[in-house]
């Protein structure tokens, strides 16, 4: 398939291009390449699909619509937005312009290519204050907590209205805490472990076993959203009474996590095991907005797809340790 990919740059979209490149697709990346954090890192990780023969990339704020008229594209696959929960509380502007008026855009040009599926990037924050457990995809998210979640669930309802209108096939997946190789450098994992590897003290919101999170691996993450691109969503076609498919729009949403959340001192101890150091730890007080759990009901997604994230937190915290300190290794200072 010919599949444009925003955000191509970034964590996920980088993980995401690379395997649709293993399997045998046609990528048109595009990226912004903004310094929310080091571009350095996103850099590297261009230069790694760089010489792959079917892949293409554009640094695009605006003018998106050549993109996608070079591209012709079959699929979309949405990734690019504002990421980060607390830098929301510091420049909320950031996540109007990139997950309101963006969003609104790639709407807008994927209407006007028909494109047959269009993959939109959303979040378990939405689901906010909510007090159920699991969090399931036909639950009420209507209490979000931070404008970061607001403005991802903005987007979610940005498209079902475009998917109402003009019969636009559209899946929007809600990431649960994604980690792994070549990850963000504002996330947990990676600050916990560069500090600890250096023995420098970790600053911990809480005591570190009141916050709760649902850890997926970017492998797993992936896999779910290879196998979601060809699942296109058919008005009037559930796939059992869990499913989230519109009464009236060819539109979905789908959680993609394990279903196993682990609190925040066990990610801790992992690190510490994987480097083989232990962390002083400074305690702050739990951030505003911070969700104390998230906890992914995944049923529609192996009714979709036959699959779910199972990589153990063990397992995926070792790996990434290895590549940061390969990274650092490799990576002047």
């Amino acid at each position: 398939m010919r599949i444009l990919v925003t955000g191509a740059a970034g964590f996920i979209g980088f993980h995401l291009c690379r395997r649709l490149l293993a399997d045998g697709h046609e990528v048109a990346g595009v990226d912004g390449m903004t310094a929310y954090y080091d571009p350095t890192l996103k850099d590297a990780r261009l230069a790694l699909l760089s010489p792959h023969n079917g892949f293409s990339f554009e640094r695009v704020m605006a003018g998106m619509a050549a993109a996608f008229e070079r591209a012709q594209p079959e699929a979309v696959v949405h990734l690019a937005a504002q990421a980060g929960v607390r830098y929301s509380l510091e420049n909320p502007r950031a996540y109007v312009d990139a997950n309101l008026v963006g969003a609104f855009n790639v709407l807008e040009l994927a209407r006007a290519a028909a494109v047959g599926h269009l993959l939109f990037a959303s979040t378990s924050s939405i689901y906010g204050a909510s007090d159920k457990r699991p969090f399931e995809e036909l639950d009420r998210a209507d209490h979000p907590l931070t404008l970061y979640a607001a403005s991802k669930k903005a987007g979610e309802l940005m498209s079902h209205a475009y998917s109402h209108l003009w019969n636009l096939p559209t899946t929007a997946f809600r990431f649960f805490t994604v980690y792994g190789p070549w990850g963000r450098p504002d996330m947990s994992p990676w600050r916990f472990a560069e500090a600890i590897d250096a023995g420098r003290p970790i600053e911990v919101y809480g005591d570190g076993d009141e916050i709760w999170r649902d850890f997926t691996y970017v492998d797993d993450l992936v896999e779910a959203i290879v196998r979601l691109i060809p699942a296109v969503p058919v008005k009037g076609a559930p796939v059992g009474p869990m499913d989230s498919l519109s009464p009236v729009a060819p539109w979905r949403a789908v959680n993609i996590g394990r279903g196993e959340p682990v609190r925040l001192t066990d990610l801790i101890e992992a690190i510490e095991t994987s480097l083989g150091n232990i962390a002083e730890r400074i305690q702050l007080e739990v951030q505003a907005g911070d969700a104390p759990l998230t906890f992914a009901g995944a049923e529609l997604l192996q009714a979709l797809t036959g699959y779910r994230p199972a990589t153990p937190l063990s397992e995926g915290v070792g790996a990434f340790c290895a590549w940061l300190r390969a990274y650092r290794a490799a990576t002047p200072s």
